[in-house]
């Protein structure tokens, strides 16, 4: 069974920075690609950012150069730097895992497991 929970969000001013964090539990994380989506009120959930087993990334068009999806395999942790944060970042951020450890990470549909999510608000 694969848990993960995430933390750090909370109230920001634009331009300012954030950093989440997804704690997972459960066998082989180390092989696992994970990620981070969002949902604003009223839209669907979207890809953030994703990460390999060996460390790849790839970002949304729209956060990449100011986030940074990274993970530590020895602490089972994954982390999202957000910096020059914008009002259009707020929403719930979600971590996610994919056991099939599928690449490109930016299909929702791949991901089996999830986090409850964490609110990130970001004031104009």
């Amino acid at each position: 069974q694969v848990q993960l929970a995430e933390s750090g969000g909370g109230l920001v001013q634009a331009g300012g920075s954030l950093s989440l964090s997804c704690a997972v539990s459960g066998p082989t994380f180390g092989s696992r690609t994970m990620a981070w989506f969002r949902q604003a009120p009223g839209k669907e959930r979207e890809f953030v950012a994703g990460i390999s087993r060996n460390g790849g990334t790839v970002y949304a068009d729209s956060v990449r150069g100011r986030f940074t999806i990274s993970r530590d395999n020895v602490k089972n942790m994954v982390y999202l730097q957000m910096n020059s944060l914008k009002a259009e970042d707020t929403a719930v951020y979600y971590c996610a895992a994919d056991t099939l450890s599928r690449w490109p990470p930016i299909w929702r549909g791949n991901y089996n497991y999830w986090g409850q999510g964490t609110q990130v608000t970001v004031s104009s």
